[in-house]
C-alpha cells in the first residue's frame, strides 16, 4: 500500500503502525497528488491511503486521476473532519471509504484489512452519515428509480438495507437471509448498477432517490 500525506510526521506515524503488521506492506510514502498519482503507476500498490487536502494536487483530483485508470487501486481518503464535502465528492468518483486521522492504531490496521476485503464499508455508519451530508437526492417518485430498474426485488432490499450502514450479517438478519446469499445479491446488485464496491452502491442509492437522507 501507498501512504500520501502533506505532513511528514503523520505518513511516518501511518507507517511505523502498519508496518507491524505482518500482513501489510506499505511499499512508498507520497507528500502529495501529484507525487502519489505517480508513485501509484509505478508502484502500483493495491491499497492507498489519500490525505484529502494537501498543497499542489489535493487528494480528490488525484483520487480522480487514478480512478480513471485501467486497474485503479482501491483508495481510502484521510481527513480531519467527520462531515467533509470533498471526502463525499472521493466517494462519489470511487473511493473505497475514508478515515479520521485521529483513528486508534488498532482500528487503523483493521480498517486497511477491511477496505483490502472489500467486504464492508469502513465506518459504515458515518459514511453513512456523511453521505447523508452531501447527498442531493430527487424527490421520491413512488416507484423504483429509473437507475435502479433492472434490479430484482429481493436486491433492492438489500441495496436499501445496505445504505442503513448494516453489515453482510446484519442483512442477512433482517431479511431472514445467508450470509453467502446476502453476499450473491450484493455482487449482483454491483454488476448491474456498475459499481465497484458498497460504498459506489450506497452514493447511488441515496442520489436515485431510493433512499432519503434521514430527518
Amino acid at each position: 500500500m501507498l501512504v500520501v500525506d502533506d505532513q511528514v510526521l503523520v505518513r511516518a506515524g501511518f507507517r511505523s503502525i502498519l508496518e507491524k503488521h505482518p500482513d501489510i506492506d506499505v511499499v512508498g510514502e507520497a507528500g502529495d497528488g501529484t507525487e502519489a498519482v505517480h508513485m501509484a503507476r509505478t508502484l502500483r500498490p493495491d491499497l492507498v491511503l489519500m490525505d484529502i487536502r494537501m498543497p499542489r494536487q489535493d487528494g480528490l483530483s488525484a483520487t480522480e486521476e487514478l480512478m480513471a485508470s485501467a486497474s485503479p487501486p482501491r483508495i481510502v481518503v484521510l481527513t480531519t473532519f467527520d462531515a467533509d464535502e470533498y471526502v463525499y465528492a472521493a466517494l462519489r468518483i470511487g473511493a473505497t471509504g475514508f478515515l479520521l486521522k485521529d483513528i486508534s492504531p488498532e482500528d487503523l490496521a483493521a480498517a486497511v484489512r477491511n477496505a483490502m476485503s472489500g467486504d464492508a464499508m469502513l465506518s459504515p455508519r458515518i459514511t453513512q452519515r456523511l453521505i447523508e451530508s452531501f447527498v442531493r437526492s430527487p424527490p421520491p417518485s413512488g416507484g423504483v428509480p429509473e437507475q435502479l430498474r433492472g434490479l430484482t426485488g429481493r436486491e433492492i432490499e438489500v441495496l436499501r438495507e445496505l445504505a442503513t450502514g448494516a453489515t453482510n450479517a446484519e442483512i442477512g438478519a433482517r431479511l431472514c437471509l445467508a450470509e453467502t446469499t446476502v453476499k450473491t445479491h450484493l455482487a449482483h446488485v454491483f454488476a448491474k448498477l456498475q459499481v465497484r464496491d458498497r460504498v459506489q452502491a450506497v452514493v447511488l442509492a441515496y442520489e436515485s432517490g431510493l433512499v432519503r437522507p434521514s430527518a
